[in-house]
């Protein structure tokens, strides 16, 4: 039965569901007076999180879904960071107040492929135009093969005190395959040095569904990530878009995995980390028992946004750099996503907003509903839409999905409260679609369901 589940419903192209609607329906009719606007209406205690995209690395690792440039020089890092911190200080000039911070992200690309000083003045910069909290989390994605001894140590000295490493996979088959080759002592390096320099979260990144990977092999990746124990996982299954990214081309669909093979990792990686003490947190992460992320999860206030699950509560994101996104109380906005044209309107003094999405009243209610299904497996429609004002069966009446669902065995309904089955977490995307109003438009963007 579930195998005949998992056929049906795994093959289906479905958002992550990091945020509702996605951004395939952003469109140009927001642009930057519409940003401007949002960010002057802003209340003065807003509590906010910053987002910083820095879209370079060394090398294309060949599965990467991200937006980023390959250089092997550092001025072109060098104009970006100075962009960066232009448009830090034209977005801070549209608020009315600084502030309060409580999470900063460095996503990329690689961002520690800056310059040590230039990140010490990109956090200098954010200390002055925001009010970042002292137990503010500054977050920073990391590649173990770049990473030197004094970006390390600047790391600790800047405040990092959260790094995300990506390892993918440890066999090197795999890792031929995809253009990443890493080796276990890169990453050994990496993780003690970080928390020598006093970063003590570390989290580390695996994908499953890789060329030539299977279930023996995504168990000995895990195998050898727990002997460094990071506090976190993220394990994530690959998308394959080359119509979308053209450098997936380079892979070999014929070694991909099938929907089962997929499936089985998935679950064989859950099982080792699981039981090697690690707690499952929604559909694709894990944490030791002491972590923040496993008490949000226990009581019921896990998010989710663009970096996954999250324990941020934040109101507001901003978003700086080429193809950022921000989400504020009115919308989305996302930045140019070609360099050249984020650093001319930046250049001109504008903000660089190329599209978003102005939210209607219906739109918040069903990220509601999606954001606890994907964080709780578990949502009480009437809880819900009561602090939205709508009545719970004028909304059920608008996702007859949910009674197939039900019918399949995938969720419980007892009366305005949905529940997904354990055995049938697996699905909670198709469960979340069931909400989504737009299902369906763009799909070609997205990645299968398991």
């Amino acid at each position: 039965m579930k195998d005949d589940l998992r056929a049906r419903y795994g093959e289906e192209r479905l958002p992550r569901y990091t945020s509702y609607p996605t951004a395939p329906h952003f469109s140009d009719a927001i642009g930057p007076s519409a940003y401007t606007d949002w960010l002057a209406a802003l209340p003065a205690q807003a509590s906010t999180s910053l987002y910083l995209h820095v879209p370079f690395c060394r090398s294309m690792c060949w599965y990467c879904g991200c937006h980023t440039t390959i250089t092997q020089r550092d001025a072109p890092i060098v104009d970006y960071i100075a962009v960066l911190r232009r448009e830090i200080d034209l977005v801070a000039d549209r608020l009315t107040t600084r502030l309060p911070v409580r999470h900063i992200h460095f996503g990329g690309g690689t961002p520690t492929i800056m310059e040590p000083s230039e990140l010490l003045g990109l956090m200098d910069l954010m200390r002055r135009r925001f009010s970042l909290e002292d137990t503010a989390e500054v977050a920073v994605e990391i590649d173990p093969r770049t990473l030197t001894r004094t970006m390390t140590a600047t790391l600790g000295e800047a405040g990092v005190n959260r790094a995300s490493l990506g390892v993918q996979s440890f066999d090197p088959v795999v890792q031929r395959a995809i253009n990443r080759i890493q080796s276990f002592e890169q990453t050994e390096r990496a993780v003690n040095g970080l928390r020598d320099a006093g970063v003590r979260g570390i989290n580390f990144d695996l994908i499953y569904g890789l060329p030539h990977q299977s279930v023996e092999s995504c168990i000995e990746t895990v195998r050898q990530s727990i002997a460094l124990r990071p506090e976190r996982f993220s394990v994530f299954g690959y998308a394959h878009i080359p119509s979308f990214k053209k450098h997936q081309r380079k892979i070999d669909e014929a070694a991909l995995p099938d929907g089962a093979a997929r499936y089985a990792q998935a679950e064989a990686i859950a099982d080792a980390l699981t039981e090697a003490g690690y707690r499952r947190i929604g559909l694709d992460h894990y944490a030791l028992p002491g972590d923040t992320m496993v008490k949000a999860q226990a009581d019921g206030v896990l998010h989710r946004n663009f970096q996954g699950y999250t324990t941020d509560p934040s109101d507001v994101l901003i978003g700086f750099g080429a193809s950022s996104i921000g989400r504020l109380t009115q919308g989305y906005v996302q930045n140019e996503v070609v360099l050249g044209r984020y650093a001319e309107r930046i250049g001109r003094g504008e903000l660089a907003t190329a599209k978003g999405y102005a939210l209607t009243a219906d739109d918040r209610l069903r990220a509601d509903l999606i954001e606890r299904v994907m964080c709780d497996f578990r949502v009480d429609v009437a809880e819900v839409c009561g602090r939205h004002g709508v009545a719970a069966d004028a909304v059920l009446q608008t996702v007859p999905r949910l009674q197939g669902l039900a019918e399949d065995g995938i969720v419980r309904i007892d009366g305005p409260v949905l529940s997904v089955n354990d055995d049938m977490r697996f699905l909670v995307r198709s469960v979340a679609s069931a909400f989504d109003a737009y299902l369906g438009a763009s799909g070609r963007t997205h990645s299968r369901a398991v």
